[in-house]
């Protein structure tokens, strides 16, 4: 949607957005980071639409597709691990999510553990790097930057998408994920790391690469057992190693 667009939106719901900000917390707009400005803005001057007459419920059908939209960017943005490496036609940030989403549908059950959830907190962990793109160690960035950057541009996407429910159920997902604070976000966690090394035997034997460096970091850190077990079925089909 273009600046003109948005300028419309919000002369049609000054109402109904001076309401909800007594209803939810503002957001700060962030300054805008790698090739993502318009996202910035557009985040930034969303609204909560009347069209629906629940703001606190559901995104409107507008807000809906504005977000939608911008989560394209999870799926033209290449992971940066393997492009520093020069893997040919690496996979994008949305590809990764997705196989993800397929391990949490598929692991076995665990007493105690919520598959739904974890299939949801699969395909939104990585969701903030729609804006901030796939941010690497070798950024020079530490891990609390990262997390504070992250952290902004959800609370932005949030704010795109309505604020309401779905925004909130967004973003408390993210944060568990982030702080490690649940069994579900241990298991997500640990198939965070058995799709990149996945993903890293497979392009060692399409490509005859080694990547054992992507290996290596994750020696040691995996927490659940369903993790350990496929992450050490990987391990055994590699060649040469």
């Amino acid at each position: 949607m273009g600046s003109g667009g948005f300028a419309s939106l919000l002369l049609r719901t000054s109402f109904a957005f001076t309401c909800s900000q007594r209803r939810f917390k503002s957001f700060s707009p962030s300054p805008s980071t790698s090739g993502a400005h318009q996202h910035h803005r557009m985040a930034a001057e969303a609204s909560p639409s009347a069209n629906d007459g629940a703001a606190s419920s559901f995104p409107s059908d507008s807000s809906a597709i504005d977000f939608l939209s911008l989560c394209h960017n999870l799926k033209k943005t290449k992971r940066a691990g393997w492009v520093k490496r020069n893997v040919n036609n690496p996979e994008s940030i949305s590809d990764h999510m997705y196989r993800m989403g397929l391990m949490a549908l598929i692991a076995p059950d665990i007493p105690g553990i919520d598959r739904d959830k974890c299939i949801k907190m699969a395909i939104v962990h990585d969701i903030a790097e729609a804006i901030v793109g796939d941010i690497t160690p070798c950024d020079g960035i530490s891990k609390a930057e990262k997390s504070r950057q992250e952290q902004e541009a959800l609370d932005q996407m949030c704010k795109l998408l309505g604020g309401g429910l779905r925004a909130k159920e967004i973003h408390q997902l993210w944060m568990e994920y982030e702080e490690n604070s649940s069994l579900e976000a241990k298991i997500v966690k640990d198939f965070d790391k058995v799709e990149m090394i996945l993903q890293a035997l497979e392009y060692e034997n399409e490509q005859e690469r080694d990547l054992d460096e992507f290996f290596q970091s994750t020696e040691g850190k995996f927490q659940t057992e369903v993790g350990k077990a496929w992450a050490l079925e990987i391990a055994s089909r590699r060649r040469g190693h």
